[in-house]
């Protein structure tokens, strides 16, 4: 992939239209819209280094820069993070569903958690464009549950047995997961091969910055910075002057007309914190979802013959009123075997793998500060809610009702999850003077020449995977932004 990289020292004291910080969903996204319209210069500063597919394959690695490294962890759960160019486009394992329209409006309708200011139907179109440009590939079925207005751009993965069982007994509620895994091959991605290494996919299969959106890197409009940090950002009145940018050679400052904060849920507010730019609840709210692994024996059904790693996506325990008591759960029908197969004779793949995924609730205590020394990203997480918990375990007494489609031998609940690698929150949307830290443009409340992308946004926490929304966003803030 060709890029057009400067070092620190050759763009100090430039003045750039576009300043894009982080180079992950929210960022690459964001820029690709920005650069149908700006008519200046853009400059991208990425922490981490570029590595080549073929790198990460040979390496087994995403990146040289290990997440627990740029940060203070006080707490036993682990936060990861790719800092990389394309951030978590290296290592995703590309499960793209939307989230659920009552996902957006969980105070209004269950009287728990934030509203986001902005609806499904205002983000449809965009959820719509991103799917296009990932070429994602999708069961149509799924419009039961999440309204389109275009179909998926590719056909959707092979279910196994299970999965048809499942389809035919609730067509409303089970699909063949959406996914940024090539169905079709593409001009730049091979067919995914169902071997469950999607965090580096051999087949150069899944979407990635380098696969779908290299030209943001070779653009003649664009400079890329690699292995540069920003420290801090530099503001007069409500805007934004200057970055304050570390790398090898030392300390520089770029200047720029519109800046774009886009370095993930934990850099993003301890940038704004180094800055004294502390405005609501800059910081805090760090959440993810919750989860649970079962394994479920079956009785002369076999399973793994689909075509990708995780074949089903079950929504009958998503939503409904009990949202106002406990979370809403969603299940993941997997075709992967993490325990091992089955030891009897004739029945290694009697085996159906799940995973229970429950929202929860952001808790303002959970939350990112920096070092007073150092000014370093520290972490204090003081744990799930018991909202969220209940969402699992709510999962768990109702999975046997659940498959009652399937011969079910016994059903055998194996670990809580340590993480589902999904950082989210510490700068809010929402309304001004709401505590939240950004609108529904995903303008900064107080410095109105900053846009705040990716999952640091999120008022609330979905079952859903959450990048596919991280990209919709910042199409949609780029669109409102230029048009």
């Amino acid at each position: 992939m060709e890029i057009n990289r400067v070092s620190a020292r050759d763009i100090a004291k430039e003045h750039y239209e576009l300043v894009v910080i982080g180079s992950g969903f929210g960022s690459s996204f964001f820029l690709d819209e920005a650069l149908k319209h700006i008519s200046g210069r853009a400059l991208i500063i990425e922490w981490g280094d570029f590595h080549p597919w073929d790198w990460q394959i040979q390496n087994q690695a995403s990146s040289l820069v290990l997440p627990e490294s740029t940060y203070d962890n006080r707490g036993e759960k682990p936060w990861n993070t790719t800092i990389a160019l394309g951030g978590g486009m290296n290592c995703w394992y590309s499960q793209t569903p939307r989230l659920h329209p009552s996902d957006f409006a969980t105070r209004t309708r269950y009287g728990v958690a934030n509203d986001w200011p902005i609806s499904y139907d205002e983000l449809e179109p965009f959820y719509c464009q991103a799917e296009q440009i990932m070429s994602i590939a999708g069961d149509p079925d799924m419009a039961q549950v999440l309204p389109r207005s275009q179909p998926f751009p590719q056909p959707p993965h092979k279910g196994s047995s299970i999965d048809m069982l499942m389809k035919e007994a609730m067509p409303d509620r089970h699909f063949i997961m959406p996914t940024g895994r090539a169905r079709v091959a593409t001009g730049t991605r091979g067919v995914c091969c169902a071997n469950a290494s999607c965090n580096l996919c051999p087949m150069n299969a899944k979407f990635t910055a380098q696969n779908g959106l290299p030209h943001l890197f070779s653009d003649p409009k664009v400079d890329v910075l690699l292995k540069s940090e920003v420290r801090a950002l530099e503001y007069e009145g409500n805007a934004i002057k200057a970055a304050t940018i570390r790398g090898a050679d030392g300390e520089f400052k770029v200047f720029g007309d519109l800046f774009v904060l886009g370095a993930n849920a934990i850099q993003s507010p301890a940038i704004l914190l180094r800055s004294d730019i502390d405005y609501g609840d800059t910081g805090r709210g760090l959440h993810e979802q919750v989860g649970a692994n079962v394994e479920v024996y079956l009785d002369g059904l076999g399973n793994f013959d689909g075509s990708t790693i995780t074949t089903g996506l079950n929504y009958a325990l998503y939503d409904g009123d009990f949202r106002k008591e406990h979370s809403a759960c969603l299940v993941y029908f997997e075709n992967r075997w993490p325990y091992g197969l089955r030891p009897e004779v004739g029945r290694w793949n009697q085996l159906l793998p799940l995973m229970l995924v429950s929202e929860d609730l952001p808790n303002p205590d959970n939350r990112v500060t920096i070092d007073p020394k150092t000014g370093d990203a520290v972490i204090d997480y003081r744990g799930e809610s018991d909202y969220g918990l209940k969402g699992v375990q709510y999962g768990l007494d109702n999975l046997e009702k659940l498959l009652s489609p399937l011969p079910v031998e016994s059903i055998h609940f194996r670990e809580w999850r340590l993480t589902e690698s999904h950082v989210q929150g510490t700068l809010r949307m929402g309304e001004a003077g709401d505590g939240s830290v950004v609108d529904g443009g995903m303008l900064h409340h107080r410095m109105r020449n900053l846009v705040v992308v990716g999952t640091a946004t999120y008022p609330t926490c979905s079952p859903a995977n959450p990048s596919l929304t991280a990209a919709a966003l910042s199409l949609r803030a780029a669109n409102l932004l230029f048009s």
